[in-house]
């Protein structure tokens, strides 16, 4: 049985690599017809030629010729461009469908010694496991289900507070007059010169004084700010011009006012891409929750990903190897995906305003 596994996956193998010899073979004579398309077709039209200019040094000059040349010039080179494009397309994507394909294997399949490119059957129980694996590689007790629940409220509490903070901050910089304003500000921006990691030793000591550990408020407090969101609000509210703000202060409408209706709407597109980038940012967070809640129970789903799947017995009796402590790793594969699909979903249809905010951000007028 192992060498007929080992058969059908070199099968697969020459396989996947008689296709991408077969691709690249179909996009060289797809090249190949159009070039000589052009050819055929400028050629028709060389009775209709421009004319040709004759030099005072004597020399003739074919238009049509020229024309012809530069625009077969341009095909191959846009052939050529979308070739290269593509295969680093492909390289790219190749995680990500190694990634799928071993959600959807069994571990017995994924231990071979020669890996496979393609499923022999399709595990599609693997998803409805992640969700019954209570325990982890430490032996504690949580679930997916609560450490993805623990993920979802810190992403939401800490994007909400967090664009909050960012909109008022912005808004002081922006268009309040004080003093020391723009040494603020100038301070605010060497922060960012600082590598983070730099601030984890005494952000740990301060919260573990504070006896915070093994809490909510440890993962959304420490991180709620962020100079780079408020750089680039602080750019976008300088863009709208200062006559709105003093045509609504004509018509008494107070600070706060004037930034609710006036100036949140007009920059929707860079708050937008704040909103969507503290979001995943929070989401993928993984060193500061593993170093700050030692409790599986508080930690997010990143961290507990990592070490969650073990092949330990489980209430119900199901085990894989008989209850020892093998890593199942079609599982992790399987719970990767599911973590990954929010983040997926929001990128596809939330990336112009990605985009939009974050290249209008850093321009004036």
């Amino acid at each position: 049985m192992t060498n007929l596994l080992l058969l059908s996956s070199k099968a697969v193998g020459w396989l996947v690599a008689l296709l991408v010899i077969l691709i690249l073979a179909a996009g060289g004579v797809i090249t190949w017809l159009c070039i000589k398309r052009y050819r055929e077709k400028n050629a028709k039209s060389a009775d209709a030629v421009i004319g040709q200019w004759n030099l005072s040094g004597g020399e003739n000059i074919d238009v049509a010729t020229m024309e012809k040349r530069d625009k077969t010039k341009r095909i191959i080179k846009d052939v050529f461009v979308y070739i290269f494009l593509t295969l680093c397309a492909v390289f790219a994507f190749l995680p990500f469908y190694w990634m799928v394909i071993t959600s959807l294997k069994t571990e017995t399949e994924y231990r071979l010694s020669v890996p496979t490119f393609f499923p022999h059957q399709f595990q599609w129980k693997n998803y409805w496991m992640i969700f019954h694996q209570v325990t982890s590689a430490s032996g504690s007790n949580a679930t997916f289900v609560q450490i993805l629940i623990n993920t979802i409220v810190v992403g939401l509490l800490s994007t909400i507070l967090g664009v909050i903070i960012t909109i008022v901050t912005a808004y002081a910089l922006a268009r309040m007059n004080f003093k020391g304003k723009n040494a603020l500000f100038a301070l605010m921006l060497a922060t960012m010169m600082i590598p983070g990691e730099l601030y984890t030793v005494s952000n740990y000591i301060t919260v573990a004084k504070l006896h915070w550990n093994n809490t909510y408020t440890v993962l959304i407090l420490p991180f709620l700010v962020s100079v780079y969101y408020i750089y680039l609000l602080r750019n976008n509210f300088m863009q709208i011009p200062n006559s709105l703000y003093q045509a609504a202060k004509v018509d008494g409408l107070s600070d706060f006012g004037y930034l609710i209706k006036v100036m949140v709407p007009l920059t929707a597109p860079t708050l937008v891409s704040i909103t969507l980038l503290k979001f995943i940012g929070t989401w993928n967070s993984y060193i500061w929750p593993r170093l700050v809640n030692g409790n599986e129970a508080w930690q997010m789903i990143t961290n507990w990903v990592t070490g969650g799947f073990v092949d330990r017995l489980q209430p119900d009796g199901f085990s894989l190897y008989g209850g020892g402590t093998e890593s199942l790793d079609t599982l992790k594969m399987a719970a990767v995906c599911m973590v990954s699909l929010p983040l997926l979903i929001l990128f596809i249809f939330c990336r112009k305003y990605i985009m939009r905010g974050v290249s209008k951000s850093g321009t004036k007028g």
